[in-house]
């Protein structure tokens, strides 16, 4: 009777928990909801904030594919994207195995100056980046997207941190096997990490796919524009068509909703510095 009593005081004392767990999941999941509302219903149901879903997402879709460049787009974001991803993946990876791995006084040094570049604002270093760039005839081309962004600190930071949870054993009997460093790093480090690779991935597929400042200062030709740059387009006008702006935005989010949706586990389990 006293466990069962015990039992009934916790769960009444984290009644108010999950009132309030409850409130703030409504309040994240509510403009998610009112877009998909949104991307159904036309201008005037939109002003006058119809909150339930409407008759006119075929003619917002048609509308959208009709007035903007939707494939292209879609094309262009998701190159910019895998590429910047894989690339970046492959880079900070072999820079944090090598940071932990061989590390010294001077690979620490030179980490902890690596580091100072999280405090540079990213708006201090367009400037140059553009001179440079439009000198190297990389502007509006996919090389011109990617190397500003496929080496971030944080993600060599991120897989430094996570190496020291490696087991160094494996490295001794790979070693003592005959593999050489680069083997390892493929056939024994890339493996074990694989919930840090997810993580990662996740994290720089969303930070590519949602770029706006650098693409729309390197990226001015028409041809060379990606979903958030489109959208930013739509917004521009006297009149606008929320219900094909919302369209728009739903056909924007879908896949970086779905690539953390698949990967969330491993997400999770990169971020706590899990090693399977």
């Amino acid at each position: 009777m006293t466990k069962k009593k015990n039992k009934s005081m916790i769960q009444r004392r984290l009644i108010p928990t999950y009132i309030f767990l409850g409130i703030v999941s409504l309040i994240s999941v509510f403009p998610f909801y009112w877009m998909i509302m949104a991307a159904t219903n036309d201008y005037v149901d939109i002003s006058k904030g119809k909150l339930t879903f409407g008759l006119y997402a075929a003619e917002n879709f048609r509308n959208l594919i009709e007035q903007q460049p939707l494939a292209l787009a879609m094309k262009n974001s998701f190159i910019y994207a895998i590429s910047v991803t894989i690339i970046c993946l492959f880079i900070c990876s072999l820079a944090g195995y090598g940071f932990e791995v061989y590390h010294d006084k001077w690979k620490d040094r030179l980490f902890s100056i690596l580091l100072l570049g999280m405090m540079i604002p990213q708006v201090a270093t367009m400037i140059p980046l553009f001179q440079m760039f439009s000198k190297g005839h990389l502007l509006n081309t996919v090389p011109g997207f990617f190397l500003p962004i496929i080496s971030t600190p944080f993600m060599i930071m991120m897989f430094r941190q996570n190496s020291r949870s490696f087991p160094v054993d494996i490295i001794e009997a790979a070693r003592i096997d005959g593999l050489n460093e680069i083997q390892i790093f493929f056939q024994m480090y890339m493996p074990v990490m694989k919930s840090t690779y997810a993580a990662a991935a996740v994290i720089t597929f969303m930070n590519a796919w949602n770029a706006y400042l650098w693409p729309k200062i390197c990226m001015t030709d028409g041809e060379s524009l990606n979903m958030v740059m489109l959208i930013a387009n739509m917004t521009g006008g006297y009149k606008l068509d929320y219900g094909m702006i919302m369209m728009g935005v739903l056909f924007c989010s879908i896949p970086t909703m779905v690539v953390f949706f698949i990967l969330q586990k491993q997400f999770a389990e990169g971020i706590t510095g899990a090693v399977k």
